[in-house]
């Protein structure tokens, strides 16, 4: 064997890693997109080991020197990234190395690829995070500007797909931003626990050095040290809510896109999606096909794949720090790409891709009885029981099928036919208007609640 190692670590090696085994076991295809996580944390690193005196000031200088160098070389497009490094922490010591001599191998005193990996990585989702919830942000600024355009809009409301009772599309679309809202509050929790430093860990028990782990969460922006060196390189729980964060946000997505299909299909006509958001057909030219709703539908499922994958991860790992952690990166970089792209599109998209045809929404509701539940309710002011008046109205319902009419077409002697107490104001309550206006309550949909509901989230987001 050649006295001149190959790897940092393979002092005690008898024979050369096969080429099969550094193809399997290498991580840099995928890992390099943490590049400025790993320059930030050596800096900070080393920062604090100068300042400790454990590094002198000139090894600190040319290790900054060294580390913007590879910076611009990374921007640019310049940096040959090697498998033989392994992965992104290797080949930015390596090449460090290169450019300031023996400052660059003295960068990795006190530390270990332990705790260096488990600190890009939160690093990495922090920096996610605050990008995932300034989308959110973007999302609903979005929603609720359409909301406030069609907060008179009547449409269906549906339970079991079948219509149920008025609400006004502006309130529809604001439950959905009470979902993203939620979104907004789990991502900003989760980010609390993404948010402490791992370094210092070093392998599994800490180091001998006199370091100070506090000085280097300050310079990271952390917000407190992980408290147990073993945990502190072995934990992923950070990644997984992180995953399952992204996962609730893709289902409210899917949901939403699910109703824009439907929104958008011509038996309801309710919607246009812009046809820059939109594919047509191969064969058949008068189609043109909701892809990006559809997409995110698809695009859902792999993120909880994700999700699953990292559970079954971590669930049979016996501490401290296993190889096999290093399979948290791509579930987790593909979920951020999924979550982000999906945020920003559907951004667009609602805020200038959809026409709302009031006309068609109008129409649905004169099928369904949707006002039946009011005529109920009338019944019940004027004294009679509620289960007795569900009864009435059943009956009152099925005579207006039967006439293929809505309630509101029904004479008044038809539905004395079935109640006495009902009077010429009966009509009033029929109708969509009415029957929006009379649900004034907070969380209504009557128009004048919905306005009042969309100026309070454009309070609570400020």
């Amino acid at each position: 064997m050649s006295s001149q190692t190959q790897y940092t670590w393979d002092g005690c090696f008898d024979e050369p890693v096969s080429d099969l085994v550094k193809r399997y076991t290498a991580s840099v295809d995928f890992d390099q997109r943490m590049w400025r996580q790993d320059i930030r944390g050596s800096l900070a690193h080393a920062r604090m080991l100068a300042r400790q005196g454990i590094l002198s000031a000139q090894d600190f200088a040319d290790i900054e020197r060294g580390m913007a160098t590879i910076a611009a070389e990374i921007e640019a497009g310049d940096f040959v990234w090697s498998l033989a490094q392994e992965d992104v922490h290797l080949n930015i010591e390596k090449r460090l190395t290169a450019l300031v001599g023996d400052a660059g191998k003295r960068l990795h005193t006190g530390r270990s690829r332990n705790d260096q990996v488990a600190t890009d990585l939160r690093l990495y989702l922090r920096d996610a995070t605050d990008g995932i919830l300034a989308l959110l942000r973007e999302f609903q600024t979005a929603l609720l500007t359409l909301a406030e355009r069609e907060a008179a809009t009547p449409m269906p409301g549906f339970t079991h797909l079948q219509v149920a009772q008025p609400v006004t599309f502006g309130h529809h679309l604001l439950a959905y931003f009470e979902m993203f809202a939620r979104d907004v509050e789990r991502f900003a929790d989760c980010r609390k626990r993404i948010n402490r430093l791992p370094l210092g860990a070093a392998a599994l028990a800490g180091t001998t050095y006199p370091i100070d782990r506090e000085f280097v969460a300050r310079e990271l922006g952390f917000e407190g040290v992980c408290l147990n060196s073993l945990d502190a390189v072995s934990d992923r729980d950070f990644a997984i809510e992180f995953c399952a964060a992204c996962a609730l946000v893709m289902t409210h997505i899917s949901r939403l896109s699910e109703e824009l299909v439907l929104w958008m299909n011509p038996r309801m006509g309710f919607i246009r999606i812009a046809d820059r958001f939109c594919t047509g057909s191969s064969i058949m030219p008068q189609k043109k096909n909701p892809d990006v709703p559809e997409l995110a539908r698809g695009k859902t499922g792999r993120v909880y794949g994700h999700l699953t994958a990292l559970l079954t991860l971590m669930k049979g790992q016996p501490l401290a720090y296993n190889k096999d952690n290093q399979e948290d990166k791509e579930p987790l970089f593909d979920a951020v790409d999924t979550v982000i792209d999906t945020l920003r599109i559907f951004a667009d998209m609602v805020g200038t891709g959809i026409t709302v045809k009031a006309g068609a929404m109008a129409a649905a509701l004169t099928q369904g009885f949707a006002t039946a539940t009011d005529l109920a309710d009338y019944l019940v002011k004027k004294g009679l029981p509620f289960r007795d008046a569900h009864a009435v109205v059943g009956g009152t319902v099925k005579a207006a099928e039967q006439k293929g009419v809505d309630l509101s077409a029904l004479s008044l002697a038809e539905l004395q036919a079935f109640s006495s107490l009902m009077t010429e104001d009966v009509f009033a309550v029929l109708t969509v208007e009415g029957s929006l206006a009379a649900r004034k309550h907070i969380g209504g949909t009557a128009p004048e609640q919905v306005r009042a509901a969309i100026a309070a989230a454009r309070q609570r987001m400020a």
